[in-house]
């Protein structure tokens, strides 16, 4: 069996989720990157879900919902959730560091949230994991999200990378094109944008949910 084979057949098995190192450690895999990738595969064929466990560790089950226990920023849905998990990983693998949330507190005491940094701080990171054309209002949560990087990566030593994650060329497109203010506007500021690629069954789960939303 393939270790994919074998991480579905215990989490089918247990009927909880478990984290990388707890699956690493029970199926006698080693390293523990091996389990990581062969989750995130997994993930993004739709075969499993990963999303940000009590302890901040990301847990791995199978089943389409999470516990109830798990925080969801106020309009998203699991989909959206579990979707942008899966671009933390890709992005992560891409830039060669794990990217997990992270709280941080600013010089002046505000406290503030990104969805993804590696544990140095030298790549912060926003994900958008909306498909499709994007309205006005989704427009500026998108640059909200890139002032914020912008922020926060001006209080830190060295400057940390500024990475705006999305997972569709036509919704990343008012933030790529040449003649966009706002695509200008994110490289002469540094922020980065990269289009994750999500498997045709995260894109449609993906479409649903948007679709409900609009109902």
């Amino acid at each position: 069996m393939t270790i994919a084979q074998r991480v579905l057949a215990f989490l089918s098995k247990s009927g909880r989720g478990w984290d990388d190192d707890e699956l690493a450690r029970q199926l006698n895999v080693s390293p523990r990157q091996s389990i990581n990738q062969a989750c995130r595969k997994l993930a993004n064929e739709g075969r499993l879900h990963r999303y940000p466990g009590p302890g901040g560790k990301i847990v791995n089950a199978i089943g389409g919902t999470q516990p109830t226990g798990s925080a969801m920023p106020p309009g998203a849905s699991t989909e959206q959730q579990q979707a942008e998990r899966i671009i933390l990983d890709e992005a992560g693998a891409l830039l060669g560091t794990r990217l997990e949330p992270r709280k941080l507190l600013t010089p002046t005491g505000v406290r503030v949230e990104v969805d993804g940094a590696d544990q140095d701080l030298t790549v912060l990171v926003e994900a958008w994991a909306h498909q499709g054309p994007v309205k006005a209002a989704q427009r500026h949560k998108v640059l909200s999200d890139a002032l914020k990087l912008v922020w926060i990566s001006s209080t830190l030593y060295p400057r940390p990378r500024m990475v705006l994650c999305l997972s569709d060329q036509e919704a990343a497109r008012p933030f790529l094109g040449e003649r966009s203010w706002a695509a200008a506007a994110l490289r002469d500021l540094g922020v980065e944008v990269l289009v994750i690629d999500l498997s045709d069954h995260v894109r449609a789960r993906l479409r649903q949910a948007q679709h409900r939303q609009r109902r």
